[in-house]
C-alpha cells in the first residue's frame, strides 16, 4: 500500500492509500476528527469492498469499479469477471493539507475515463474541519459511454455510485437528517443541500458544493450499515459522451460531538464558503 498523510491545523486527520497493480481503488482511511475519533471503516465484514471515503461506481460501461458482486437485471447480484481498476498516474500537487492526483479508470486493458481528483483539508473550528473532495471524469475515448447503478439495472432504491463514505458500525445506528427531514427512509434517494450522519461522539455533514452535485440524490444507509453516498445514476444512466467531462464536488464537515440541525447547517455554510 502506497500512502499519503493528510493533516489539518497541524494534526493528522487522514491517510490516503492505493495499491499499485491491484483492482482496489484509492481511498481515505482512517479519517478522524480533530480529537482523533475514527469516522471511516475499511473492509468491514458486512461489505468487504467498502473502503473508507472514495469514489466508487458499480457500472461504467458495464464494468464494476465498486467491488463485490454486480447486479444483473432479472438475475440479481452476480459474481462477474468485470472489475475495473482506478490506477494512480501521479501527483500534480502534494502538500500536508491536500493533493491533486491524476488517475486512469481502466478495464480489459482500455482506459474508460481519466480522472482529475483534488482533496483538501480546512480547519473550521477547534472541534471541526472540512474535507473538500472534487473529481472530474473525462471520456478520452472516441465512443460514448454511460455510468449506471444497480437501480438503473433493475434494483429499485439501489442508486449508489459516486462519492461514497463508509462510517464505523457502532452498537446503535447513527442518526441521519437533512435540513428538513429525519431518518433513513425520509432522506434516502432525495436531493438535499446537505445531509448529516451523527454517531457516538462524532458528526459528518455532507454537502454538495456545485449545482450539479446538489441535484444528485443521496444514497443513505444507517440500519444495515452506516454509509452515505452522492449518487451519479440514481434513476437513469448518466451519459458521458466522447470528450465530455463529469464534475462533482462534495465537502464533508468532520466534527467532534453530536451536532444538531442548526449547528450542522452553520458548519456547512462555513465549509462551503471556505
Amino acid at each position: 500500500m502506497t500512502t499519503a498523510l493528510l493533516s489539518c491545523a497541524g494534526r493528522p486527520v487522514g491517510r490516503y492509500g492505493y495499491r499499485p497493480g491491484s483492482d482496489s481503488r484509492p481511498y481515505l482511511h482512517p479519517v478522524t476528527t480533530l480529537a482523533g475519533t475514527p469516522v471511516t471503516e475499511e473492509r468491514p465484514a458486512d461489505h468487504l469492498h467498502h473502503l473508507g471515503a472514495s469514489v466508487a461506481v458499480p457500472d461504467v460501461a458495464g464494468h464494476n469499479f465498486w467491488g463485490g458482486r454486480t447486479y444483473v437485471r432479472d438475475q440479481g447480484p452476480t459474481e462477474l469477471d468485470n472489475h475495473g481498476t482506478q490506477r494512480h498516474l501521479g501527483w500534480k500537487l502534494r502538500d500536508p493539507d491536500g493533493f491533486v492526483e491524476e488517475l486512469s479508470w481502466e478495464a480489459d486493458g482500455t482506459e474508460l475515463l481519466r480522472e482529475h481528483r483534488t482533496v483538501a483539508a480546512t480547519a473550521l473550528s477547534g472541534t471541526a474541519w472540512a474535507l473538500d473532495f472534487s473529481f472530474s471524469l473525462t471520456n478520452r475515448g472516441r465512443t460514448d459511454l454511460s455510468i449506471g447503478s444497480p437501480a438503473t439495472n433493475g434494483r429499485p432504491g439501489a442508486g449508489y455510485g459516486g462519492f461514497f463514505w463508509r462510517a464505523p458500525k457502532e452498537a446503535a445506528p447513527p442518526a441521519v437528517f437533512s435540513g428538513t427531514l429525519d431518518g433513513e427512509e425520509a432522506v434516502h434517494g432525495r436531493a438535499a443541500d446537505w445531509l448529516a450522519l451523527a454517531g457516538n461522539g462524532w458528526t459528518l455533514v455532507f454537502a454538495g458544493a456545485t449545482d450539479e452535485t446538489r441535484r444528485d440524490p443521496w444514497f443513505v444507509r444507517t440500519t444495515e450499515y452506516p454509509g452515505v453516498g452522492s449518487s451519479l445514476a440514481a434513476e437513469s444512466r448518466l451519459p458521458v459522451a466522447a470528450g465530455a467531462t463529469v464534475v462533482r464536488r462534495v465537502v464533508t464537515v468532520v466534527a467532534d460531538g453530536r451536532l444538531d440541525r442548526d449547528a450542522a447547517a452553520a458548519h456547512v455554510r462555513k465549509a462551503v464558503a471556505a
